[in-house]
């Protein structure tokens, strides 16, 4: 997971993965909205690929990449429990606070 955080963590790489959920894209493609050199995208690209967001095919000369959905799944699974961790939680606190503020004080 923490892979997958430091690949999202960039607004270069959001916007590729944006992208290719609408399906797969050709580095040129996925490079042309950004004021980047080629070396310095395919880093990014790189990133991706290391963290298993986005998998990379070689069809003639271009190089196509594709969206893999279950490392997103994995993160968004990991972002529902910790909402309903912390959901438990301000429930505990609000029973807790309810409790509390029918007792009287207890000087």
């Amino acid at each position: 997971m923490d892979d997958v955080f430091h690949a999202l963590a960039n607004p270069i790489r959001r916007s590729v993965i944006a992208h290719l959920g609408r399906g797969p894209a050709s580095i040129k493609q996925l490079a042309a909205p950004h004021a980047l050199g080629l070396p310095t995208f395919l880093k990014h690209i790189g990133v991706l690929e290391d963290s298993g967001l986005i998998e990379t095919e070689k069809t003639g000369r271009t190089r196509v990449c594709k969206l893999k959905r279950e490392q997103l799944l994995a993160a968004e699974k990991w972002f529902e429990q910790q909402r309903k961790d912390w959901e438990d939680r301000y429930a505990n606190l609000d029973h807790l606070l309810i409790q509390l503020k029918g007792k009287p004080d207890e000087d």
